[in-house]
């Protein structure tokens, strides 16, 4: 799948970047820190849903993603430029 969107973004002349999936599940979401509460490692792949000691509760999947989004849009900010192209 990395590969075809790879390929069809430098087609289209739009920025494709990958940013590192790693620890985005056990990093909240909402106040960015992996505490005490956080799941770790295969032994807490059980857990899916989990209360950070912020208060916030994180669906696990859920805050992977919003992690993951927010990573993009950081290395966006920070001076990626956008071909042009559209």
């Amino acid at each position: 799948l990395k590969t075809m969107l790879k390929y069809k973004c430098e087609n289209a002349g739009v920025l494709f970047e990958e940013v590192s999936e790693r620890f985005t599940t056990q990093i909240c979401s909402c106040c960015g820190e992996i505490t005490s509460s956080s799941p770790q490692g295969r032994t807490d792949l059980r857990i899916r849903v989990w209360e950070c000691e912020c208060g916030s509760i994180n669906h696990r999947d859920l805050n992977s993603a919003k992690n993951i989004l927010a990573l993009g849009h950081k290395r966006l900010a920070v001076g990626i430029t956008l071909l042009s192209g559209g």
